[in-house]
């Protein structure tokens, strides 16, 4: 597996203290730093018969998700540090000219097959063979919702570089992705491409595509630079003092893209309530913060616009501006713009087909 130590200015990164460095491995797996919540047998029994058999209503939407079809010849002609919401936590980026791609799942499904599993709620605002060259695919890691093989195999052709954690880069490779168009790395390694400085940093999760293979690749976060705009993507991940550390490394940030959505009791400490993802914006000495990892996929138990509900609240009480572009539309990521509310129109059209 290849990597890069960073070393271009600005913020080079700090020597990882002792235990922090993903690399330290136990019987070919890697570790989060902290204990994970252990969920006893009736626990687990209990959440997988409420995802599988008796999901409550309203966790997909009754009414279409706005969405805004886009070309090839309005992302070309848009200006630089412009971001596009495509769906989940798939964003595309505008910088120095090119364009980057933040976790691509385009297919129907989240799913290991495309005949079961979540199905989108909404089709992509721009297909893949519309899209210009990519000059580089960000992973945060290998869940079927943020690495989508066909996705992966329609963009090799069009991709310059596939960014990813330790491990990711070699399912790539195995799938036929070129060699020579993977960059690897562990947290607090990184490159610059284009112009733009990428490191990847830590996270709290868990990674696995099928029974035998959990967290035998890396997950991560990503700090995304240019002289002009700091921007930070976490991926999936749950709270933890790393966010405290990437903010005194490399914040502020214009933008924070932080989970928001697909969280549970059950699961505490691998996907963030809106609480913590709030507490991870000012954690990480964010500007603006935009909620990602939902409004795509039915993947928690609560209902499909309650992130949008409870982060809006919560960021308006402790004065934290929030972004919440619709699928497809441009966000300036220099100048944000609040947007509309626009899961409220979902919902009252909801209510309003209810009462009829």
């Amino acid at each position: 597996m290849s990597s890069c130590t960073l070393r271009a200015e600005p913020a080079a990164p700090a020597e990882p203290a002792a235990g922090t460095t993903a690399a330290l491995r136990a019987d070919g797996k890697f570790r989060n730093p902290v204990p994970m919540y252990q969920r006893d047998t009736g626990e687990s029994l209990r959440l997988m018969w409420a995802f599988f058999f008796k999901k409550p209503a309203g966790t997909v939407p009754g009414k279409a998700v706005p969405v805004h079809a886009l070309t090839r010849a309005q992302l070309l002609a848009a200006p630089d540090e412009t971001l596009f919401r495509l769906g989940h936590s798939t964003l595309l980026i505008k910088l120095n000219g090119e364009f980057f791609l933040t976790d691509p799942v385009f297919s129907e499904r989240a799913s290991p097959v495309q005949w079961a599993g979540p199905k989108r709620f909404h089709q992509p605002p721009i297909s893949i063979e519309e899209l210009p060259p990519i000059k580089a695919v960000i992973l945060s890691h290998d869940h079927y919702d943020h690495l989508d093989h066909a996705a992966v195999l329609a963009l090799a052709g069009k991709t310059e570089h596939f960014v990813t954690p330790l491990g990711v880069g070699d399912t790539l490779i195995e799938w036929g992705v070129p060699a020579a168009k993977v960059r690897q790395f562990d947290w607090w390694q990184g490159t610059q491409i284009g112009g733009v400085q990428l490191v990847a940093t830590p996270s709290q999760h868990f990674s696995g595509r099928g029974l035998f293979d959990g967290n035998r690749t890396l997950w991560a976060s990503w700090v995304i630079m240019t002289p002009q705009l700091r921007v930070f993507f976490s991926g999936d991940t749950g709270y933890f003092d790393g966010f405290k550390r990437i903010g005194e490394q490399y914040g502020p940030f214009d933008v924070t893209m932080l989970e928001t959505g697909a969280y549970d009791k059950l699961w505490p400490d691998v996907h963030m309530q809106p609480e913590q993802t709030l507490q991870a914006h000012l954690d990480l000495r964010g500007k603006w913060l935009m909620p990602v990892h939902n409004g795509t996929f039915d993947l928690g138990l609560h209902v499909w616009h309650e992130p949008f509900d409870r982060i809006s609240r919560l960021a308006a009480k402790q004065g934290v501006p929030l972004a919440t572009p619709e699928m497809g539309e441009a966000l300036n990521l220099k100048q944000p713009e609040p947007g509309r509310k626009w899961w409220l129109d979902v919902l009252a059209e909801e209510m309003a087909a209810s009462a009829d």
